[in-house]
């Protein structure tokens, strides 16, 4: 394994860890240069593809970072953290191979991925949203920022989306 620092190709397994139901290796290494520490994960490839079946009909393989990046992107300056994305990500696929076995529409990737996101950070939804559901204008913005200052079964410990939202009468 190259080191993440240095680059050599000179390290040891300090620790090694199952972790996601045994899906995932987790290994602390150390370089033998440098001697710094750092850490891997194994991800066990399933046989079976999965295949994202698009908008427009056509059919996509399946790529988890295609959601990190969506995710990475609409939270971007945004207090939500790594792990929390990551934690989406894996919520999402848990409902993926839940329901679907070869094949699921990314219009299913994408309901899971909002909703999840809504819960976690409203502007980072809206972005999202504004993405996934390819808005036009400004006001389809508008529409969806008015449904999420409507909808008060968000995530309790969130800020307001509009600092004044709570002084406006409906």
């Amino acid at each position: 394994m190259q080191c993440a620092f240095c680059g050599k190709d000179n390290d040891r397994v300090v620790d090694s860890r199952s972790s996601d139901g045994g899906r995932v290796v987790r290994r602390r290494r150390q370089c033998l240069e440098c001697k710094r520490r750092f850490t891997t994960y194994e991800r066990i490839e399933d046989t079976i593809r999965l295949t994202v079946i698009k908008k427009d009909g056509s059919r996509m393989p399946y790529e988890r970072n295609k959601i990190l990046a969506g995710l990475q992107a609409a939270c971007y300056k945004r207090p939500v953290s790594e792990q929390m994305m990551l934690a989406i990500v894996e919520a999402t696929e848990e409902e993926i191979f839940k329901q679907y076995s070869r094949e699921v529409p990314s219009s299913f990737i994408g309901d899971t991925v909002s909703r999840l996101l809504r819960s976690v950070d409203q502007v980072a939804y809206v972005r999202f949203a504004s993405v996934y559901r390819s808005f036009e204008d400004v006001g389809d913005y508008i529409e969806e920022a008015k449904e999420v200052i409507r909808s008060p079964e968000d995530h309790p410990s969130q800020k307001l989306l509009f600092a004044d939202q709570e002084n406006k009468p409906e």
